[in-house]
């Protein structure tokens, strides 16, 4: 006995200086990341239920030297989001509301034209559609964390004005901010309590006093830490808060309230606490596993976890939880100039045990990608995000870029790589597609982009003014001097380059857009996204119906439609113009009624006039081509269409001819012009020579 009781405290002393020796290591990590006159930083760390380190380093305010300790109040930011999605699972387990609730249920002036289901779980794993508010500010030129007195009904406001989602709801994660107010108007919708007054109340119940959203910018918080970057100046600023959302961050707590909790949910399964048992876990009948109420779920270090991170100008927190390990690290910081994040995998590293990483990717990446050798080189797009990855090869090596990033890729087999800078990130190339695979078992699944050629014609087709209405802005799209289209958002100074790499995706900074054509091949719209604010739809602002106008190298060729001075009649006019404007010749084509230009066409051996007759045909308006030379002589003419109206817009050429495009009426019957009668859009194919090939009838359009 007396050996066993001998050998056991001599076990129990090695743990012992094994510890203080880990300790001892993470002190070194945290001394040289903080200095004690700098902003700081405070760390604590749970084993096996019990608090085992707590330390606070460096300052919570500058200028009167106090130092960031107990009593410290520091801004957790984003982590605070597992909050405000505990006191919604709660409102769950005591059936106040059910997470497949329609969000409209609470908040009826959302997208009233939306017919898909936005569930109250969309809203707490990111699967909403929703964009984030501060993307949409930003676009708007207000920047949110200038905007004195931003609050979460101001936030409120301006979803309300949103016609349309990023996205459909549950096919995709997408992390926005704006989910985590609309869950905070939601629980004020139940409770009949203001958020602020409620989540008090909450935190009280979880042995948090010290703890609670911020209520406004000017109201005091006791021993509240402020913010400090230096950006790169080599001095500390403070970085000014001006607002007051909460619920998707803006938690003013201390370390030691932090870790009160952070031991409840560490004893959760031995206190049979149902509430942190379940927020620990997937949300049930979600569509992705990774994010649950308000944590990450994907594994870290090769081992089962739940984690997330918060930051806000200044501020930063972590919290990484190992279930199976009993091991729990947060920390908290108000120094801009470090990443929490890392810090708390660093300490991780020297807590966890030594083991082999345990890799398990997706299915697919142990199916063969294809038979043969693909072509790697190329641009890819992710549809979520719209964002553009290009595989390029430089000097004898693979590369991938994307903005200002690249980083070298490493070819391990047939179309597999990894990278340089992470061996455990693996890519396969398929014949039109690209596929990432992360060590969790997540994949991001990249479409191959065609480059195309754009030619003068398709970059001035997608110059004009583009505007949405619910955010009251908009972009322009000009071609400078040297035919380069350049990009101007209206809440910005200045214009950026940007590149299209076909006819559909185009880059500008940080802007992806994606073009919409008409049947008749003009640009009608382009949608935007800007960071977490997916598919903003941008008309595009024009009076003019298609092209009268072709650019030469000394001037211009115009079609117009001039009347007569009786004005019960109008013709079509040819016009060659000096690049100052001034005429050269005009030539005049019509008959003794109404006669209209649209568009006119450059072909090889002179010019092709699209519009509409009434003057010739058979009955109302008829569709008319004419060709001419390029001295504006007449070579043909001929009408196309039947008894009610039919017009023409634009053409394009074909290998033996051109394709018409405009519009059919049809109506009941032949002799009642007046019965309604609806249009569709209608495709007229004819030879060299002007003689009709074939037509064909396609969509309705509504008027």
């Amino acid at each position: 006995m007396r050996y066993f009781v001998l050998c056991s405290a001599l076990f129990f002393g090695l743990q012992i200086s094994s510890q203080n020796q880990d300790f001892l290591k993470i002190d070194s990590i945290l001394k040289s990341k903080v200095d004690e006159n700098h902003p700081g930083i405070a760390v604590g760390i749970l084993k096996d239920g019990n608090i085992i380190y707590e330390k606070y380093f460096g300052l919570s305010n500058l200028q009167h030297k106090v130092k960031f300790d107990e009593k410290t109040r520091s801004n957790i930011a984003s982590t605070a989001k597992q909050f405000t999605a505990l006191m919604i699972l709660d409102l769950s387990l005591n059936e106040k509301l059910s997470l497949e609730d329609d969000i409209r249920k609470y908040l009826p002036k959302l997208y009233k034209n939306v017919n898909d289901k936005i569930k109250l779980r969309h809203l707490l794993n990111h699967t909403s559609g929703i964009r984030d508010y501060v993307e949409l500010l930003d676009l708007e030129g207000d920047v949110w964390w200038k905007r004195v007195g931003l609050n979460n009904d101001a936030i409120l406001e301006l979803i309300e004005n949103q016609e349309e989602l990023g996205f459909t709801p549950g096919a995709y994660y997408s992390y926005s901010n704006t989910n985590y107010v609309l869950l905070t108007k939601i629980i004020e919708k139940i409770s009949g309590k203001t958020f602020n007054v409620y989540s008090k109340n909450f935190f009280e119940n979880l042995g948090m006093n010290e703890t609670s959203f911020v209520e406004g910018y000017m109201k005091v918080i006791p021993n509240r830490a402020n913010p400090y970057s230096d950006w790169g100046r080599g001095e500390w600023w403070e970085v000014p808060t001006v607002t007051k959302t909460n619920g998707e961050g803006f938690l003013f707590t201390t370390l030691k309230n932090q870790l009160t909790f952070e031991k409840a949910v560490q004893n959760a399964n031995h206190n049979n606490n149902v509430l942190l048992i379940k927020s620990q876990q997937p949300i049930p009948n979600s569509e992705i596993k990774t994010y649950g109420f308000g944590l990450e779920l994907e594994d870290k270090l090769g081992r089962k976890a739940m984690h997330h991170s918060g930051g806000t100008y200044g501020f930063h927190s972590q919290t990484y939880r190992f279930p199976k390990e009993q091991l729990t690290i947060f920390a908290m910081s108000n120094n801009g100039n470090i990443s929490t994040n890392l810090i708390a995998q660093e300490i991780a590293k020297i807590l966890l045990p030594k083991s082999e990483n345990k890799i398990k990717y997706d299915s697919k990446f142990y199916k063969n990608s294809e038979a043969n050798d693909v072509i790697v080189l190329g641009k890819y797009t992710y549809p979520l995000i719209n964002k553009i990855v290009e595989i390029i090869y430089k000097e004898g090596k693979t590369f991938w870029k994307e903005k200002n990033f690249t980083v070298e890729m490493v070819s391990e087999d047939r179309n597999l790589y990894s990278f340089t800078n992470n061996q455990e990130l693996k890519v396969k190339f398929y014949t039109d597609k690209m596929i990432e695979y992360y060590p969790s078992g997540k994949t991001m699944t990249y479409s191959k982009v065609n480059d195309e050629f754009l030619s003068k014609s398709d970059l001035e087709n997608l110059v004009g003014n583009y505007y949405n209405k619910a955010l009251k802005v908009g972009f322009d799209l000009k071609l400078n001097e040297k035919n380069k289209l350049q990009f101007k958002l209206s809440s910005n100074n200045g214009f950026n380059d940007v590149t299209f790499y076909n006819r559909k995706y185009g880059i500008a900074n940080n802007f992806f857009l994606k073009v919409k054509r008409d049947l008749f091949n003009r640009v009608i719209e382009i949608k935007l996204t800007y960071g977490r604010a997916h598919n903003i739809r941008f008309r595009k602002k024009t009076n003019l119906k298609f092209q009268p106008k072709i650019s030469t190298e000394n001037g211009s060729i115009e079609v117009t439609t001039i009347g007569s001075k009786k004005e019960n009649s109008s013709t079509i006019l040819l016009t060659k113009n000096y690049a100052n404007g001034n005429e050269i010749w005009y030539k005049k084509f019509g008959g003794n009624s109404y006669d209209k230009a649209s568009s006119i066409i450059d072909t090889e051996d002179g010019y092709l006039i699209i519009g509409s007759t009434s003057s010739y045909g058979k009955g109302n308006y008829d569709m008319f081509a004419i060709k001419t030379d390029k001295k504006g002589k007449k070579l043909w003419q001929n009408t196309f269409g039947g008894f009610y109206n039919e017009y023409g817009y634009t053409a394009e050429k074909t290998k033996t001819g051109f394709i018409i495009k405009g519009t059919k009426q049809n109506c009941p019957n032949n002799t009642d012009i007046n019965r309604k009668c609806i249009t569709n859009v209608w495709f007229v194919t004819i030879d060299k020579n002007g003689k009709e090939v074939s037509n064909q009838l396609l969509e309705e359009i509504k008027h």
